[in-house]
């Protein structure tokens, strides 16, 4: 892992009609964050057809193209342009007949280093009905960050996704998302935890804004190891739509990573998972 770099966040509202359009807004994103000079580029999740939960079933299968298609070329090309590694948020993938929410990782050349398939769905509001789940959580090594580990919004709530993703080697996460603000509660006080817990930069882009159907919250941020937020993009409030924003930090990676490592390791190492539970029944008295 590099000792220092600069990571680029985009954080917008897709259109939900209008793939191409939203094609083009991530490519000038990439190419606007690689003048800035970002070592690293996050965008978030389902931004070729955005997030609204009453059409997302024929909004995914009306942009779903497989991981080698014209998109991803795309893509890559972008990602050569900047000289960066990016995250290219999650695209639907067709394979198979099925459609998966699959996070895309390129490269400053533009090479695929590997993929990602949202592993946990988000049934109350309907996702499974739009895409399959994968089957897996997922660490890709790099040389800029080493091993990087891959939480798509849901997959990223579970305090499991980030163990198993430190237990990995993985202390870089990243967290393409579209996460909703009735669930900001949610967003202020887990991916803190996470990172905390297990000794993480945590780096997080966000759909932002109202689509119709509901407000995304937007707060695209980087929390550092020890939870504290280190940058943070503007939040919607509900029925608004802030501008689109590009969030631009620099990091001291390893030296953040250092610090946790002489101070809070023990809430890592200092784990019992093989302890068994003793539970005691309540007692009927007579």
């Amino acid at each position: 892992m590099v000792e220092r770099a600069r990571v680029g966040i985009a954080q917008w509202l897709p259109d939900a009609g209008d793939p191409d359009a939203n094609l083009a807004h991530a490519l000038a994103a990439i190419a606007e964050l690689g003048e800035r000079g970002c070592d690293l580029i996050v965008l978030p999740e389902l931004w070729p057809c955005g997030f609204r939960w009453t059409t997302l079933a024929a909004d995914v299968a009306a942009a779903a193209e497989p991981l080698d298609g014209p998109r991803t070329r795309a893509l890559a090309a972008a990602s050569a342009a900047a000289g960066a590694l990016v995250l290219a948020g999650t695209v639907p993938e067709a394979e198979g007949g099925a459609v998966f929410n699959t996070a895309l990782l390129l490269d400053a050349t533009g090479r695929l280093l590997g993929s990602h398939r949202k592993a946990h769905l988000y049934t109350p509001l309907g996702e499974h009905a739009a895409v399959a789940a994968g089957d897996a959580l997922t660490v890709i090594a790099t040389e800029l960050l080493g091993p990087v580990g891959i939480a798509t919004c849901f997959d990223g709530d579970f305090p499991e996704t980030a163990r198993a993703l430190r237990r990995a080697g993985a202390r870089v996460v990243l967290h393409p998302s579209a996460y909703e603000v009735e669930a900001a509660r949610w967003w202020d006080v887990l991916y803190p935890a996470h990172a905390l817990g297990n000794g993480q930069w945590w780096i997080s882009a966000n759909q932002c804004g109202t689509d119709g159907a509901g407000t995304l919250l937007g707060g695209s941020r980087i929390l550092a190891p020890d939870g504290r937020v280190v940058a943070e993009a503007p939040r919607a409030q509900v029925g608004a739509t802030p501008p689109a924003a590009l969030l631009v930090a620099d990091l001291a990676l390893a030296g953040e990573l250092e610090a946790w490592d002489g101070t809070a390791a023990v809430l890592l190492d200092g784990a019992r998972p093989q302890l068994d539970v003793t539970v005691y029944e309540e007692v009927a008295h007579g």
